[in-house]
């Protein structure tokens, strides 16, 4: 007995070293990258570094931008009459993100806060899922990123090139130019990865708990017990829970910075004096797209994990109803059952007839048509079963924020509130109503 227990143990401490030797090698080359993204607070020295980058490139490059360069008595081809919205909105999000990716690692560490720490629980199928998308997510993050960095580089190198200033504080007028283009490009590029990393890192963790839901869902295809099932479902519950409590404050003030830029800018370019020259409103525009498409990844990401956690209730439904009705198949069995004929009524057709091609990938995998086999389920009580149903039903999980679930509804109540202020807005400005 002795040797089975320090077997088991040994086991579990190879499963722990060999997570954790996994997840430094991957941490490692993320390190790296926040490094070079200067985000980095593993240390004095790093921390010290970051908050002189983000003083620099998010404080005082767009200060100087907007004071020195955006000037009201430029030339009317070079004027940036919309660089006050995009700076403030640029800085506000990125001060957003700075200070809680700040405080994320400070608190928790990062292992801690990307839940590698907890790898060693999960199957093989939820490691390898999740190392998968840890490596691929800064991809995804330049992805998002690059296409509208090179569209402003397209700008800023038309607007120096072209003789939007002539400030030699270099002593020479196009040393002057590039240097300032640099650093201008420099200071959107960061602010724009520091929010959109946040958001990523956001849909990274958020990915993992699906992972975790579609390995759960297997329990109801295996011979289970209702006490294991619970125990898991609550230990997924509580790191929504605790997802839920660390990101509802950076998504609800992103929520809120992102509405305010959209309705400043929006209020702006529907004035009877606005000039929407694509020189001049373009900037604007490609900052609202940026912004847009962080706070789509927040929501997308928050709505799809509750939705799969959702499902679960259904699919627990089916579970139950499904053994119900093997276990009164298995009872009456000796008794023979004159059976109508419906085949004309209600016909009978394979998994894989077509219907299942129509579908497509609309349909959930944890929420789809096919029946779950319940043969091995009969021998759990339907008092159990009903149990366990009853309190999937009656304990949604979920990403939330202050009690509010982010969920499909909330999205559609969202998109009330902000088209009922647009056209609110819009009436106000040019009158329509």
């Amino acid at each position: 007995m002795y040797d089975i227990k320090k077997e088991t143990l040994l086991n579990k401490n190879k499963a722990i070293e060999r997570t954790v030797s996994n997840a430094y090698d991957e941490l490692r080359s993320f390190r790296t990258w926040l490094k070079w993204l200067c985000v980095d607070q593993s240390n004095a020295f790093s921390a010290c570094l970051s908050w002189l980058v983000f003083i620099l490139l998010a404080v005082i490059v767009p200060c100087l931008s907007h004071f020195l360069l955006a000037r009201d008595d430029s030339d009317a081809a070079h004027s940036r009459p919309y660089d006050n919205v995009v700076q403030l909105s640029l800085s506000s999000v990125a001060a957003l993100s700075f200070v809680c990716l700040s405080q994320f690692v400070k608190k928790y560490g990062l292992r801690r806060f990307l839940f590698l720490d907890k790898l060693c629980d999960e199957s093989e199928t939820v490691r390898r899922g999740y190392t998968e998308q840890l490596n691929s997510s800064l991809k995804i993050l330049f992805i998002f990123v690059l296409p509208c960095f090179a569209v402003e580089c397209a700008y800023k190198i038309w607007w120096y090139s072209s003789g939007g200033t002539r400030i030699p504080f270099l002593g020479n007028a196009i040393v002057s130019d590039t240097v300032a283009c640099i650093l201008e490009l420099s200071s959107w590029l960061y602010r724009t990865v520091v929010f959109f990393l946040v958001c990523i890192l956001f849909r990274l963790i958020c990915y993992l708990q699906i992972l975790r839901l579609q390995d759960f869902a297997q329990v109801f295809h295996v011979d289970s017990d209702v006490e294991s099932v619970l125990r898991e479902h609550l230990r997924i519950r509580r790191h929504l829970r605790i997802i839920s409590h660390r990101y509802r404050s950076f998504i609800l003030w992103a929520l809120m910075f992102v509405t305010a830029s959209q309705f400043t800018s929006l209020l702006m370019t529907t004035r009877s004096t606005a000039d929407l020259h694509i020189y001049k409103s373009g900037e604007l525009a490609l900052c609202s797209v940026s912004l847009l498409a962080g706070l789509m990844i927040l929501l997308r990401s928050a709505t799809r994990i509750t939705h799969k956690a959702q499902s679960v209730t259904c699919l627990a439904a089916k579970w139950h109803v499904c053994a119900t009705i093997d276990s009164f198949d298995s009872t009456e069995a000796d008794t023979p059952i004159t059976r109508a004929t419906s085949d004309h009524i209600f016909p009978v057709c394979s998994e894989g007839s077509s219907d299942a091609d129509d579908v497509g990938d609309e349909e959930d995998e944890l929420d789809n048509t096919k029946f779950v086999h319940a043969y091995a389920y009969s021998t759990i009580s339907f008092q159990k079963r009903q149990a366990l149903v009853t309190y999937f039903e009656n304990n949604r999980a979920g990403v939330t924020i202050y009690g509010f679930m982010l969920d499909r509804s909330s999205i559609h109540t969202i998109f009330g509130i902000e088209l009922s202020l647009v056209l609110w807005l819009l009436g106000k400005t040019i009158g329509i109503s």
